[in-house]
């Protein structure tokens, strides 16, 4: 689990790249294929991240806005620790300090 904790402290401090979600020349050069919801930006953003994979999270960073895209994350987390939670019969201030690596409350 230490190696996945590493992982997402890196996701986290990692600064996104600005002008995410406003399309370059050659992208408005190209019809759009699809249209990305947030959550859908949110979970390929967390998941490439956790690969380590730059591009894939540069990719979902650029498909919607940045305050759209904190707000996916932040509610993608909100859910894992839920889940989390529920799976191990702990509270969730529990679980998100586990996974921060904080010691318990």
């Amino acid at each position: 689990m230490s190696g996945t904790m590493a992982r997402l402290r890196k996701l986290f401090a990692r600064p996104r790249p600005t002008g995410a979600g406003r399309p370059t020349s050659s992208a408005e050069s190209r019809p759009k294929k699809q249209t990305h919801n947030l959550f859908e930006a949110a979970a390929a953003y967390v998941a490439a991240g956790v690969e380590d994979d730059q591009d894939g999270v540069d990719e979902a960073a650029a498909w919607v806005s940045p305050e759209a895209l904190s707000f996916g994350v932040n509610e993608l987390a909100w859910r894992a620790v839920i889940a989390l939670a529920r799976e191990r019969d702990e509270s969730p201030t529990a679980v998100a300090r586990t996974l921060l690596g904080l010691p318990a409350a």
